[in-house]
């Protein structure tokens, strides 16, 4: 379970040591409710270990979660909370509900804190590989948006086909440069994952960063997950114009509910991306659908 030690306080290490170490690898994200016993997600699915059940989760249980995801602070996390959830080492992802605490309209803090989910970034070599002659022609990948709803693993997959293209497996090889404004692309450890001929802006708005990307460090490719804001839009049609290939990730579950979104709507109609990778769930695994620009 790389990723977890860094983030996780010693009580919910004990209890994650009730799984085995091949349920321990598989665990995607831990869900924690205040009242409720600790739970995982394993292939989307979520459970509580028998061992577990009868030991519900106090608040101040999760605020020692809190505290260790923030090195020794609370506050040092709350702090940082703009869209729900912040990035503690190593690129886990650390969502947060309770009771809000706003000022004018924005969230400043939580006064109580009722749940948490920890999700851990996934480095799986090779599960980019049987896509790449449907996302590749000539050898030259094409400009590839990746969309799932949360948690099915899109970024999982854009980190590997970042891999793939900076060491030439399945492509020609080329520079990328990674716009990981959250830190969960190439976090810590991550960043051996992403190959040789990467460099990674991480910590900076998405938008800026592809931008500084473009002008300081001449990549070749450049990726980017989660467009989700006019801004990052305007960078993306910079970067097109600029003849380097685009990898990106966008929540939905399909092609035709992408549409319906107005932000989505222009970036589809503007024809910057060709090549479309919908992520669904089948009986527990994932299931991987290329689509065309044209295709029904």
């Amino acid at each position: 379970m790389e990723g977890w030690d860094k983030v996780v306080p010693q009580f919910l290490r004990e209890m994650l040591s009730s799984l085995d170490p091949k349920a321990r690898d598989a665990v995607e994200e831990l869900r924690l409710r205040e009242g409720f016993p600790l739970a995982v997600v394993q292939a989307g699915e979520e459970w509580t270990h028998p061992a577990w059940r009868g030991r519900p989760l106090t608040e101040e249980a999760l605020r020692r979660v809190l505290e260790t995801a923030g090195r020794g602070s609370v506050h040092t996390v709350l702090d940082q909370l703009r869209s729900g959830y912040v990035t503690a080492a190593g690129g886990v992802r650390v969502g947060i509900c309770g009771e809000g605490a706003t000022r004018e309209g924005e969230l400043l803090s939580f006064r109580r804190i009722t749940s948490l989910a920890l999700r851990v970034p996934h480095a799986l070599p090779g599960v980019a590989r049987p896509l790449l002659p449907q996302l590749a022609e000539g050898g030259e990948l094409s400009n590839t948006l990746i969309l799932s709803p949360p948690g099915l693993g899109k970024t999982t997959l854009l980190r590997d086909l970042i891999r793939c293209v900076s060491l030439g497996e399945g492509v020609r090889p080329r520079r990328v440069g990674v716009a990981d404004e959250r830190g969960e692309l190439g976090a810590g450890a991550l960043r051996r994952h992403l190959g040789p001929r990467t460099d990674v802006l991480e910590n900076c708005p998405k938008a800026a960063a592809l931008l500084m990307l473009l002008r300081g460090m001449a990549p070749q490719v450049l990726a980017v997950d989660e467009i989700t804001a006019p801004e990052d839009l305007r960078a993306i049609q910079e970067a097109a114009g600029c003849g380097v290939t685009l990898l990106a990730t966008a929540h939905g579950g399909s092609w035709e509910e992408l549409r319906l979104r107005p932000l989505y709507r222009e970036l589809l109609d503007q024809g910057i991306f060709r090549t479309f990778v919908v992520l669904s769930l089948a009986q527990g695994k994932r299931v991987y659908t290329v689509r065309k620009e044209g295709m029904p």
